[in-house]
């Protein structure tokens, strides 16, 4: 599963609104994206149940990669292809163990190396970070070395992810030092038209 491990990385928005969730998500997937995470920070377990399931149907119509944000329970529960887990979430070597060996488990290491090097370690299947720009939707300090991506690729042989107000003008020089994946919220879902914000990023991996 690695291999899918590229291009335009949706992460969803906490909206409630399912249907338009959906929809939305629908068409960044016709736009060329293959990994969607679902991370929704305020819903509740019914409504994070309910929508899981909705984009993880969408996930198999697209043939796309369909990860869930810190619940280990849920990503068991339907099996999907992978779980996401935070800093302050259960270590990588424990959810690597709750998951098993199959399935994806990524690591946010925010601008740290040696938690990338520890996520590694513990069983990761890809390592995350950021933030290198302000974002609309997650508060942080921009505080990530623009070299760790390099840095990381040199070290580490996991595939990585960038994270943080990423535009598709500001995620190019990251993509020039060899991140596979870019991440992605407003920049997709907060258009006029999900599905061209999502072909704009994908084509940017198109020369790799």
């Amino acid at each position: 599963m690695t291999n899918t491990l590229s291009g335009l990385y949706l992460v969803t928005p906490d909206w409630d609104d399912t249907q338009k969730l959906i929809a939305s998500s629908e068409l960044a997937l016709q736009g060329g994206a293959k990994i969607l995470q679902y991370r929704h920070k305020t819903a509740d377990a019914a409504l994070r149940k309910q929508q899981a399931q909705a984009l993880q149907t969408l996930c198999k119509r697209y043939a796309a990669t369909f990860i869930i944000n810190d619940h280990v329970d849920l990503c068991i529960e339907l099996d999907a292809d992978g779980i996401h887990v935070g800093g302050t979430d259960a270590s990588v070597a424990q959810v690597r163990a709750l998951v098993g060996p199959e399935k994806i488990v990524g690591a946010s290491c925010y601008g740290d190396l040696q938690l990338a090097h520890s996520a590694h370690q513990q069983g990761a299947s890809y390592v995350a970070f950021g933030g290198f720009y302000v974002s609309r939707i997650k508060k942080y300090p921009v505080t990530t070395p623009f070299d760790i991506v390099s840095q990381s690729k040199k070290s580490i042989p996991l595939p990585c992810v960038v994270i943080g107000g990423m535009t598709i003008e500001n995620c190019q020089p990251l993509i020039a030092q060899g991140t596979d994946m870019v991440a992605a919220i407003s920049s997709v879902y907060m258009t006029d038209n999900p599905e061209t914000a999502a072909s704009a990023f994908v084509s940017l991996f198109g020369a790799r």
